[in-house]
């Protein structure tokens, strides 16, 4: 199988001592690229060395992390922009809105996600949304500025039938990941009712590992496991989960 992991931070210091080995178990196991979306200004440079190390696999986003937005964003925001004049990345992101941590900065919030929204638009790239607690915040954002040439990602989609609906309408995909394994997840109510055409997979590592190693450090060679509850919950096979899943991503990321 040929499996695409559409958003980890492999760049994450919890990879240090092994990320070599953690990149070699996943694409022996068919996960032949990592989509790594950036934090802040912070993460850049480990993200660009993960991409120097493994250039066929790890491929850079850039973008502002939610979560790092406070009152001096603008800043964030300029390097950001420094860097998609620099040189290629295949989205903006992760960007969006997270209500979950923390409400004081949701009007910067909300202005950074607009100022990105504008970026994806220049550059021509797509967007990598992180709607953590925050569906409609974000939603309303980007739907208001679709002109038809946006694309992008619904990352770690854990939303309603309604909410995946938009998500189509919008043109997005949804980005599923180890939610989808947890027995309270509440996608097994969801993954029945959206097309394979409108998924791409993820495993957010190292964050959200799907069952058995909940609670444990997440990696992209747990991917087939998070395709194979994907494929039991739409009643298809894993192959085509893998197939449809890739060519999804592909096709957005060569944008």
């Amino acid at each position: 199988m040929n499996l695409i992991d559409s958003h980890a931070h492999i760049y994450s210091e919890k990879f240090n001592a092994d990320r070599a080995e953690a990149v070699e178990r996943s694409t022996q196991e068919g996960v032949t690229k990592i989509y790594m979306p950036n934090i802040d200004h912070t993460s850049i440079d480990a993200m660009l060395e993960a991409e120097e190390k493994y250039p066929d696999v790890c491929i850079p986003m850039m973008g502002l992390h939610p979560t790092s937005v406070d009152k001096d964003f603008e800043r964030e925001l300029y390097v950001v922009e420094e860097w998609l004049n620099k040189r290629s990345f295949a989205a903006v992101g992760e960007c969006g809105i997270d209500l979950y941590w923390d409400k004081t900065f949701l009007p910067q919030q909300q202005e950074a996600l607009k100022v990105q929204v504008e970026l994806a638009k220049k550059h021509q790239l797509p967007l990598v949304l992180h709607t953590r607690d925050s569906f409609d915040e974000a939603y309303e954002i980007v739907s208001a500025a679709q002109d038809g040439t946006l694309k992008g990602i619904f990352h770690c989609f854990s939303g309603t039938v309604e909410e995946a609906e938009k998500v189509k309408e919008l043109g997005f995909l949804m980005g599923i990941g180890g939610v989808a394994t947890f027995r309270n997840g509440g996608l097994d109510k969801v993954l029945p009712h959206v097309q394979l055409e409108d998924l791409v997979l993820e495993t957010d590592c190292p964050y959200l590992a799907p069952m058995p190693h909940r609670g444990k450090r997440n990696e992209p060679v747990y991917l087939p496991l998070i395709a194979q509850r994907v494929a039991d919950l739409l009643n298809k096979p894993i192959e085509e989960v893998a197939e449809k899943t890739t060519a999804n991503a592909l096709n957005l990321f060569k944008l």
